[in-house]
C-alpha cells in the first residue's frame, strides 16, 4: 500500500462521531483510501472548533452532543437516509460505545471506535467501587454484548493505535522471537494456536512500552493540561485504577492489589490512579524509562487472548500492561493536576503539528522472560515524518489515525463479523494497509530486566531470582 492508493469503495453513508484531534486526522485518510461520495459524510460533534476543516472538504458539519436519550432520534435518519449501508466511526469522549453499537446493529451499519468509552460519568462516579470503573468492567459488559448479538454486521471494538495497533504487533513480534530462537511453527490460525505459541516461547509478559519524546515549541503554562493527543482522555483513563492483565508467572499479589470476581478474571486491578503509578520498562535508544500504569484495553484483552486453559483452570497467561511515558509537557501537567487533589487544569491544550519542535512516538510492545531475555518490537515515527505523511497529524496522532483507517478497511473487507476485538483481526492484512504510516518498524533485543532499574542505594522488597516479576517492575 502506498499513501495515494484506494483500498475500498463506499457507497453508503459515513457519519462520524467526534472530531478532535484524531478525528480530523482520520477524515483526511478516509477520503484518501476509500472512495466514497463526500456528500453522503456527516460529522457529529458538539463543538464548532475544527468546523472549518470539514468545511474545506465539502463535508456536512452538524453540531450535537449525543446522549443517552437523543443518540438514537439524532443518529438514525444520517444512518437510513439515501442507499446502502452506513458507517459509523465513532471518535467521540462521553459517549456510550455499545449504545452506539447496538444503534449500528439495528441499522445494519458498519461500525469502529478506538475505545470502549461510557456516557459521562463513569470515570468519576464516587458513588461504586473502584472494580466497577475498571476497563476490565467495560470489556466484560463488551464481551456479553459480543455474545449476545452473534454474527451481523462488523463492529471494530478498540481499534486505535492502543488498543488496536499494538495488538498486531504482539502477533508479528512472537513470530519473529519464534524464528531468532529458532522454533520451527506455523503461523496459528486461532486463538488457542497463538496463546501456545506464546506459552512455547516462555514469554512471561508484554509491556505496551511508549515514550513520546515530542516538544512543544513554548514552554507549558501553569494551569494549562498541555498533551500530544486527547487531554479529556488521558485525565479519563488516567484516573482510572491502575489495572493488567495478571500473568500465571506471578507470585506475589501487589499490597494494594484486587482480583475480580466473575468474568474472564485475566486481570487485576490497584487502589491508586494509572496516571499515578509507576512502573519500570525499557523502549529503543532511551533505554531504561518509567512508564505510567495508565489502564488500557488492550492490557485485559492481549491477557485474555493468549491464556491457556485447562479445563476452568488457565495453565499459563502473560502480565501484560501499559508502561507509557507520555510527553514532557503531559507529565508535568499530570504532576500539577494531581498535585492539587485531580483537579483539572482550567484550560486544555493539544499541541497542534506546528507547535512541535521535534521528537518521536516510540510505541511498541516489549515481550519479557523468555529465552533472549526482553524483545521491543514496535513504531519509531518522528513528527517530522507524520507532517509529510498527512495533515493534522502529530506523530502520536498518525499511529491512531492509520490504525482506524485500516480498521475500516478491514470491516469493509469482512462485513459480517459481530463485534470483533483487535486481537481476533487478521494481524498481517491490518500491518500491509496501516506500515506506510508507521515510520520506521522493527524489533529491537535488549539484555535489560527491571533490577537493573533499581537503586541500590534504597532497599527496596524485590525478588532476586525472577527479575519479571511485577513486584520488580512497579515503582514503590
Amino acid at each position: 500500500m502506498t499513501t495515494r492508493t484506494n483500498y475500498a469503495i463506499w457507497n453508503g453513508p459515513i457519519v462520524m462521531i467526534g472530531f478532535g484531534s484524531i478525528g480530523r486526522g482520520t477524515l483526511p485518510l478516509i477520503l484518501r483510501h476509500i472512495r466514497c461520495d463526500r456528500a453522503k459524510i456527516t460529522i457529529i460533534d458538539p463543538s464548532e472548533e475544527s468546523k472549518h476543516i470539514a468545511d474545506a472538504e465539502g463535508i456536512t458539519f452538524h453540531k450535537q452532543a449525543l446522549t443517552k436519550s437523543n443518540h438514537k432520534a439524532v443518529l438514525k435518519p444520517f444512518l437510513t437516509s439515501g442507499d446502502g449501508q452506513a458507517l459509523i466511526v465513532n471518535l467521540s469522549v462521553d459517549v456510550d460505545s455499545m449504545d452506539i453499537m447496538r444503534v449500528a446493529r439495528a441499522t445494519g451499519s458498519l461500525y469502529i471506535d478506538t475505545v470502549i468509552e461510557p456516557w459521562p460519568g463513569f470515570y468519576y462516579n464516587k458513588k461504586v467501587d473502584n472494580a466497577s470503573r475498571t476497563n476490565y468492567a467495560l470489556r466484560e459488559k463488551l464481551v456479553a454484548l459480543k455474545a449476545k448479538m452473534g454474527k451481523g454486521p462488523t463492529a471494530v471494538s478498540c481499534c486505535g493505535a492502543n488498543p488496536g495497533m499494538v495488538s498486531w504487533f504482539v502477533k508479528q513480534a512472537l513470530l519473529n522471537l519464534a524464528k531468532d530462537t529458532k522454533l520451527k511453527t506455523d503461523v496459528p490460525t486461532n486463538r488457542d494456536g497463538w496463546a501456545k505459541l506464546m506459552k512455547k516461547l516462555g514469554v512471561k509478559g508484554v509491556h505496551i512500552a511508549e515514550r513520546d519524546t515530542q516538544r512543544a515549541i513554548d514552554a507549558k503554562r501553569l494551569g494549562t493540561f498541555v498533551n500530544t493527543w486527547s487531554v479529556e482522555g488521558l485525565i479519563s483513563e488516567g484516573k482510572q485504577p491502575a489495572e493488567l492483565g495478571w500473568g500465571t508467572h506471578e507470585k506475589k499479589m501487589p499490597p494494594d492489589g484486587h482480583q475480580h470476581k466473575t468474568g474472564s478474571k485475566a486481570a487485576i486491578y490497584l487502589e491508586r490512579a494509572g496516571a499515578n503509578t509507576r512502573v519500570r520498562t525499557w523502549v529503543p535508544d532511551i533505554g531504561p524509562q518509567y512508564g505510567l500504569l495508565v489502564t488500557h484495553n488492550e492490557a485485559i484483552s492481549i491477557a485474555d487472548y493468549y491464556t491457556v486453559r485447562k479445563g476452568a483452570k488457565a495453565i499459563y497467561r502473560p502480565t501484560c500492561h501499559y508502561a507509557y511515558h507520555p510527553c514532557n509537557d503531559a507529565i508535568l501537567s499530570l504532576h500539577e493536576m494531581f498535585g492539587n487533589g485531580g483537579k483539572k487544569q482550567p484550560k486544555q491544550h493539544i499541541l497542534e503539528p506546528q507547535e512541535i519542535a521535534d521528537g518521536q512516538d516510540k510505541l511498541g510492545v516489549l515481550l519479557y522472560g523468555h529465552k533472549k531475555n526482553a524483545y521491543w518490537f514496535g513504531s519509531q515515527l518522528s513528527i517530522n515524518e507524520a507532517r509529510k505523511l498527512a495533515p493534522y497529524q502529530s506523530a502520536t496522532g498518525m499511529q491512531v489515525t492509520s490504525a482506524v483507517l485500516t480498521g475500516i478497511i478491514w470491516a469493509i473487507e469482512n462485513p459480517n463479523s459481530g463485534i470483533v476485538e483487535t486481537d481476533e483481526m487478521d494481524f498481517r492484512r491490518c500491518l500491509e494497509l496501516q506500515m506506510p504510516y508507521l515510520g520506521p518498524v522493527g524489533g529491537v533485543y535488549t539484555d535489560w530486566n527491571p533490577l537493573k532499574s533499581i537503586d541500590g542505594l534504597f532497599v527496596e522488597p524485590i525478588d532476586k531470582k525472577d527479575p519479571w516479576q511485577f513486584t520488580n517492575i512497579l515503582v514503590r
